[in-house]
């Protein structure tokens, strides 16, 4: 029975020490704020930090020790964190699939206009020699978006201007050319 008498008075200074140091941080805070003309404006972090304390103390403790802001505030607070915990996370608040960045849009653009036997598949390939990933199924959907057929249609449809710079030659001449290439 002897340790028990010796844990109890050990637990009972050691309880009297915080409850010592606890009341010297609480009249230390309202002598500091009672100093401090206006309001304190806690950042983002400083609100969390309460929160979290505050939340432990409960209401009636929470009472005797905040000046900061009121207890139904600072318990806000925590109520706030809690719901943007469990709000999921930010990434997701964007609705569908990410658009594709602007330089391999243009990429794509350029290598389906200046090689049009190559089809979604080769293009896809190139785009990954160059570093960027994209499907296939995405390189169909930007040269869509674009009014770009795809290859074996592309390499049958003339352009005008194509059209144009052939008018010196015979029609049959150039026809024929293009049958060959």
């Amino acid at each position: 029975m002897l340790w028990a008498r010796l844990l109890a008075y050990v637990t009972g200074t050691v309880n009297q020490e915080l409850l010592l140091r606890n009341e010297y941080l609480a009249a230390e805070n309202r002598i500091l704020s009672g100093q401090i003309k206006g309001r304190l404006l806690p950042s983002d972090g400083e609100k969390v930090t309460l929160a979290e304390i505050a939340h432990c103390l409960r209401r009636m403790a929470l009472e005797d020790v905040a000046t900061i802001a009121k207890p139904d505030t600072i318990l806000g607070w925590y109520r706030k964190l809690i719901a943007n915990k469990f709000d999921g996370p930010k990434w997701r608040r964007s609705i569908g699939r990410p658009k594709v960045d602007q330089e391999a849009e243009r990429l794509v653009l350029q290598m389906a206009r200046e090689n049009p036997s190559w089809g979604y598949d080769r293009i896809v390939g190139a785009l990954a020699n160059l570093g960027h990933r994209l499907s296939d199924q995405t390189v169909g959907n930007v040269l869509r978006r674009h009014g770009i057929s795809p290859a074996p249609k592309r390499r049958q449809s003339v352009s005008w201007k194509s059209l144009s710079a052939h008018t010196e030659t015979s029609w049959w001449e150039w026809a024929s050319s293009r049958r060959k290439s």
